[in-house]
């Protein structure tokens, strides 16, 4: 395919090769002068952390509703689609834009106005869409929070992109630090307010002295905060944030959206893509019963579901934290070695996890009845604690490999292409992970030994006789042992594999182009403009 490049004055076979061979990846990051962008990052990735705290949270006020099924639930669920799937118009951000207001902003400035008018949207809707008394309307929750996704989304691949030419080359190793800091920050605020500072039970608790009626907060009016708050945050960027002029940059590639597709394509057939392709759609394998399955075992076993929403919510504060805390490392040349150190840790709390979940019915039940007592809760924070430590430094350590490797040229896409491969690693393993449990769980019934309880019907006949049915072999324990022998197996093959991968020379990660020549008769008299072939 052919496209423009702009090289600023320099021979057709030197920039050719200088846009191949000779980039170099500074191995010395320094905020100093970097500062402003940085924080204007943090604040982006905020922003679209909300959404997605909104949509995390919206399940748990809706299982609060006597009137909600779980097949409402399940309509709700398709809200996070999007972000699965916003490789399919990733490429489109990445074509089309406005090159006065700026490749980035083009997209950016409408995409954040249209989420702070949905949130206003839902300001005026959310007490009809979820009266406090009857049904949700889950149909129309579901269309709302899907377009809020879509947006948030949308957003993401507009700033992954842009942190690849807002920081100084040398520091954009920091762009994971604020995707992980800031999207768990945006998460934080919004899950936190909208679930437990509207719960009246949770504010006459913890938070008045007084008990009243309603939370300190109401939905109505946090959506019309952040809506205002949205707007008016977006039109200053408008104002006062100027892009770099993406034309000026020695290795600038325009490409149109077919040739954007196109270069999706030719970005996974790269031999060093392709095997990071097959290590991240596996590497969650490892963790995916531990991760997806752990905490559900454990309100199973008596466990509060409160108490263990209010340990995640003191979790939020170590996520925002440590990203902070391990920059200097993931923003150096080498981020997979962090990983790779950390992956044998995170195998070793699949054990711990087991232990904890085999253990907690004898740790929490006195004579019968659950007494959960407070060294149960230290023991649980500390555990829970290890694992979302270690699981922070694994994803930050992967974006900011992402980011050191992406061509900036075509960031939007590159990041997206790798970010959507982890993705799909953690969502069909963790699909897998819970739908196993009950094929590899056995029970018996108590009093008749030929009923294995497979089935609702053969479940209440047992019940019906006086009988219980008993777990003989518990998928779960299975299960994380399995995972965990595959984890191992994983780190086996590709603890090498990634620590080469790392050091590869830039080029191997460059989409490759074929020495450029003057495309147009009308072009002639602008030394800046040639034509180059995208393979």
């Amino acid at each position: 395919m052919t496209v423009l490049t702009h090289i600023k004055n320099e021979p057709a076979e030197k920039s050719a090769a200088k846009d191949c061979d000779s980039i170099v990846v500074p191995d010395k990051p320094n905020l100093s002068g970097d500062w402003p962008n940085f924080f204007l990052l943090l604040l982006l990735y905020t922003m679209q952390g909300m959404p997605l705290g909104l949509a995390a949270a919206m399940p748990i006020i809706l299982q609060s509703n006597k009137n909600v099924t779980y097949k409402d639930q399940a309509l709700f669920s398709l809200v996070a689609w999007p972000f699965s799937l916003k490789l399919l118009w990733a490429p489109i951000v990445d074509a089309l834009y406005v090159q006065n207001i700026g490749r980035r902003k083009s997209w950016l400035i409408p995409v954040q106005l249209l989420m702070g008018a949905s949130f206003l949207y839902l300001s005026n809707n959310i007490d009809d869409m979820l009266p406090e008394t009857g049904k949700p309307n889950i149909l129309k929750l579901a269309y709302v929070f899907f377009a809020a996704k879509l947006l948030a989304a949308t957003q993401d691949i507009v700033v992954d992109g842009w942190a690849l030419t807002m920081l100084k080359k040398n520091n954009v190793g920091y762009a994971s630090t604020c995707n992980s800091t800031g999207q768990v920050m945006g998460v934080m605020i919004s899950s936190v307010f909208s679930v437990l500072l509207t719960s009246e039970d949770f504010c006459n608790k913890h938070l008045r002295s007084v008990p009243e009626k309603g939370g300190i907060v109401t939905m109505r009016s946090l959506f019309f905060v952040w809506g205002i708050i949205f707007m008016f945050v977006t039109i200053l960027i408008a104002i006062l944030k100027k892009e770099k002029d993406n034309r000026l940059e020695d290795d600038h590639v325009k490409l149109n959206i077919v040739q954007n597709y196109s270069l999706l394509w030719d970005i996974l057939k790269l031999p060093s893509i392709r095997i990071i392709a097959v290590a991240l759609l596996t590497a969650k394998i490892g963790f995916a019963a531990t991760d997806s399955v752990s905490i559900l075992k454990l309100i199973d076993a008596g466990v509060s579901k409160d108490n263990i929403m209010m340990i995640h919510t003191v979790m939020f504060v170590i996520k925002i934290v440590l990203p902070l805390v391990v920059a200097k490392y993931t923003s150096g040349p080498k981020p997979m070695s962090v990983y790779l150190k950390a992956t044998p840790v995170r195998l070793v709390v699949n054990v711990a996890l087991l232990a904890l979940v085999y253990y907690t019915p004898k740790l929490i039940t006195v004579n019968g009845v659950v007494d959960v007592p407070m060294y149960y809760y230290a023991l649980l924070i500390f555990i829970l604690s290890i694992h979302d430590i270690i699981s922070n430094i694994m994803s930050v350590s992967t974006v900011a490999f992402f980011s050191r490797i992406s061509d900036s040229r075509f960031g939007g896409t590159y990041m997206t292409l790798l970010n959507t491969l982890s993705n799909l690693g953690h969502a069909w393993s963790s699909s897998v992970a819970i739908g196993m449990i009950d094929l590899l769980t056995f029970k018996k019934c108590s009093l008749d030994p030929d009923n294995n309880c497979s089935t609702t019907d053969l479940q209440n006949t047992c019940k019906t006789n006086g009988g219980d049915c008993v777990i003989q072999v518990n998928g779960y324990y299975v299960e994380t042992a399995v995972c965990t022998v595959i984890g191992i197996v994983w780190f086996g093959i590709f603890f090498k594999i990634l620590k080469n991968l790392q050091i590869k020379s830039p080029s191997h990660w460059l989409v490759n182009v074929k020495p450029p020549t003057p495309i147009k008769e009308d072009d002639k008299n602008d030394k800046n403009t040639y034509s180059v072939i995208v393979k």
